[in-house]
């Protein structure tokens, strides 16, 4: 059993963390003392009662869990004061604890982890969950040029020659990471664990879904900065010219305005489109009423490191999907198992050659068959779950070597 630290910038209030945090670190507790130390925004902090469900709900587990406010305003200067919150905590911890491995997720959380490395003999695992520093590039958030952006690479050297295991989403993404060259001969050990889901929460419609009349187009999650809200719009409104009497759910949080903008633009029908707020639980129901789904988003550097979740909950639920070219690994599985459609350029007749694809692999039970196939050999959490205690029982061995996860 190892004594676990596991820190994340991200809410495990939010569904995100409620996704791909919490689900995993359950499982870890079963062989691991686990505890989390987590960055939580000003509006879930309020939520009193959500508070001690959660941490009642991982107490039950044998998980203990430090919640920290997250804070946003003078963004950089936020940051750092956040990092430096984050480190004394995280020391204070590991003294109590006698911490063996720091879970880290993503960069933030690797900058708080770095003291214990210089004053402990705690063990790092890094899992970067994508290249954050050229994410804040491609999306237009830092200059390449700029002193923040230099100053994070110049940082991101230390983080991955200190870490003593690298998990990374995607295969794609090993290669660069390797070609960063930060540890001449001394090549980091690299797991490739992509997002995953609970098989049993996330599963096939019992509903038969090859209505040649009807057609359920689906979206999950957030649009932000990477998705491609537009392009999705366009793509349903070639959808509509195949199958007049279609739909499109989407389920989002927080963005109901930009999307009904986003409608509005693309001159799409207002009642051909439902809006749906719905929490980490109502997801996979909301999921068994879609044919097929859609995951556009804008392809950059940053994005070979990017395993987007929703393709996971897509698959799992026998549903086929529309991607892109240039996302992780997500070309090599739609199209190399002929479970979805790669797109590869956004004009209308690119568009509308999809909408035909999408709709005819989507009547083929097959297609949904091989969807859950392959969520079953390559996104499913209880695999995910197994590849990570392998991790920390070869950091306590001080036995890592380098491995792909498939």
């Amino acid at each position: 059993m190892a004594r676990v630290l596991y820190i994340s910038y991200d809410g495990i209030l939010e569904p995100l963390g409620q996704s791909q945090i919490i689900p995993y670190l359950k499982r870890l507790a079963l062989d691991n003392e686990i505890h989390i130390i987590s960055f939580e925004k000003p509006a879930e902090l309020v939520l009193k009662k959500e508070i001690e469900n959660l941490r009642l709900q991982l107490k039950s587990h044998d998980i203990n869990w430090t919640p920290m406010r997250y804070h946003k305003r003078l963004s950089i200067l936020a940051t750092i004061y956040d990092i430096i919150r984050g480190q004394v905590i995280a020391i204070r911890i590991t003294k109590i604890l006698k911490t063996e491995i720091v879970h880290v997720r993503s960069y933030i959380p690797a900058l708080i982890a770095l003291p214990l490395k210089w004053f402990s003999k705690t063990k790092i695992l890094f899992d970067i969950r994508g290249f954050w520093a050229d994410e804040r590039v491609d999306g237009k958030i830092w200059p390449k040029n700029g002193i923040v952006y230099k100053s994070v690479k110049f940082l991101e050297r230390y983080l991955f020659r200190s870490a003593d295991h690298v998990v990374t989403l995607t295969e794609a993404s090993v290669p660069k990471i390797i070609d960063f060259g930060y540890w001449k001969n001394n090549i980091p050990n690299i797991t490739v664990i992509p997002t995953c889901v609970d098989l049993d929460r996330f599963k096939p419609s019992q509903i038969k879904l090859t209505d040649n009349k009807s057609f359920i187009f689906g979206y999950v999650g957030s649009f932000g900065t990477w998705y491609m809200m537009d392009e999705t719009m366009a793509l349903f409104s070639e959808i509509l010219k195949i199958r007049p009497k279609a739909k499109m759910i989407i389920l989002n949080r927080n963005e109901h305005d930009a999307i009904r903008s986003s409608i509005f633009r693309s001159g799409l029908p207002v009642d051909r489109v439902e809006i749906k707020k719905s929490s980490y639980e109502e997801v996979a129901i909301q999921l068994q009423r879609i044919h097929a789904a859609s995951a556009l988003i804008r392809p950059c550097f940053s994005k070979i490191a990017s395993a987007p979740t929703k393709v996971a909950e897509y698959l799992a639920c026998a549903i086929p999907c529309i991607g892109n070219y240039g996302v992780g690994d997500m070309e090599k599985t739609l199209e190399s198992n002929e479970i979805g459609v790669i797109l590869r350029s956004f004009d209308i007749n690119s568009l509308n050659i999809a909408a035909q694809k999408i709709i005819m692999l989507s009547s083929n039970p097959d297609v949904r068959k091989r969807c859950r196939k392959i969520a079953e050999n390559h996104f499913s959490l209880d695999k995910a779950v197994k590849a990570y205690k392998s991790i920390y029982l070869s950091l306590l061995s001080k036995q890592s070597k380098g491995s792909i996860y498939q």
